[in-house]
């Protein structure tokens, strides 16, 4: 089977890219087409495999401001031929689903959201990602046409694949399509249940620091109660956090998979203030059977039992995370029940769904 997979553009490591990683350990051959490829940002990642990138990989600063160039993303994902493959697998959250194949190349794609910043809030994007005054003013006419090319871009997949029912019922809402569940990959294998001997009592956060993240509003809940807040990441809102953050909250930039897995096992919950279409970090801390305290929206009600393995709050605001904090502290859990309700999200599991989708689906289109 010629199969090759196609991604929207290899400029960080996040959880797309562990999507992206599990296929390539289950079709080592395969090229992997790209918009855009950062070595440097990839730490060595897919190293050793074909990457084939758009025409954008030429231009100045694209590698590092590739949200600036809305408007030439869709004829760089479509100038790939891939007439030469039976299957191609696309891994995307914006324009990867947009490749152009013949009618007896087999097009499936994984799904993690469709396009926020097209059908969401394209506002909020500009603000969110603070670009330059004239980006700002020209995104919003911009987005006209995204919003367009991105339904048109769906028609061209032959199946759907969500990474979440959160992500499911989107694509139903925007797209018109049906879809296939099977979550992201967590290697739950390398968390564990661990008893700390440290004293140290904190609350964590685990994530870019981007604001959709939300780390603001739990900062501004965490100087009100005095209570001391680790955030471990990095991004472009470090100095605007650091700015409001109080002496209780301490900033620890890039850690590696052991010292993340440490503080996973000494907070005593990880602070989850963000929407997420499935959420990898809320995963990995319960499967260090730590308890979350976590915003009512996205997949992350779908998973976690309230009262058993953390509590919610209904609003993003410091007076919600200050009650849900409350609450918390009046609560007992048990760390190997919330472990235990995780385990289905490990990543071997998901290869394995992923390989048994792929063949059912090339059987099909064969007998189509």
């Amino acid at each position: 089977m010629r199969i090759a997979f196609v991604h929207d553009y290899l400029v960080q490591y996040g959880g797309a890219e562990r999507v992206l990683e599990c296929l390539t350990e289950l079709y080592p051959y395969a090229p992997i087409y790209t918009i855009l490829h950062n070595k440097d940002a990839m730490h060595g990642v897919f190293e050793d495999k074909r990457i084939y990138t758009s025409y954008l990989q030429n231009f100045p600063f694209a590698r590092r401001w590739h949200r600036i160039f809305p408007l030439l993303m869709p004829p760089a994902i479509e100038q790939f031929d891939f007439s030469a493959y039976d299957v191609v697998v696309s891994d995307s959250s914006s324009y990867a689903k947009g490749i152009i194949t013949g009618p007896k190349t087999l097009h499936i794609c994984y799904m993690h959201t469709p396009m926020r910043y097209a059908w969401d809030d394209c506002q909020k994007y500009t603000r969110d990602f603070y670009f330059p005054r004239l980006i700002k003013k020209l995104i919003p006419f911009a987005m006209n046409y995204i919003r367009l090319w991105d339904k048109v871009s769906a028609d061209r997949v032959d199946v759907f694949i969500a990474n979440s029912n959160f992500v499911a019922r989107r694509i139903q809402k925007y797209y018109r399509k049906d879809s296939t569940v099977i979550h992201p990959p967590v290697d739950t294998n390398n968390f564990s249940v661990q008893v700390s001997d440290s004293n140290e009592k904190f609350f964590l956060m685990v994530g870019r620091l981007i604001a959709y993240k939300r780390h603001s509003v739990a900062i501004r809940a965490f100087n009100e109660m005095k209570l001391p807040l680790k955030i471990i990441g990095r991004g472009p809102e470090l100095k605007r956090l650091q700015k409001i953050a109080g002496p209780t909250i301490e900033f620890l930039g890039r850690v590696d998979d052991e010292e993340l897995k440490k503080h996973y096992s000494k907070c005593q919950a990880v602070i989850f203030p963000q929407e997420e279409d499935f959420g990898i970090v809320a995963i990995e801390a319960l499967a260090c059977g730590k308890p979350l305290i976590a915003f009512r929206g996205g997949d992350i009600p779908e998973h976690m039992e309230e009262g058993k393995m953390g509590v919610f709050f209904d609003k993003q605001n410091k007076e919600d995370i200050i009650d849900a904090v409350q609450r918390f502290e009046k609560l007992s859990f048990d760390a190997n029940y919330i472990r235990s309700k995780v385990l289905k999200f490990d990543r071997e599991i998901f290869k394995e769904k992923m390989k048994k989708f792929i063949e059912d689906e090339v059987e099909k289109h064969k007998n189509n």
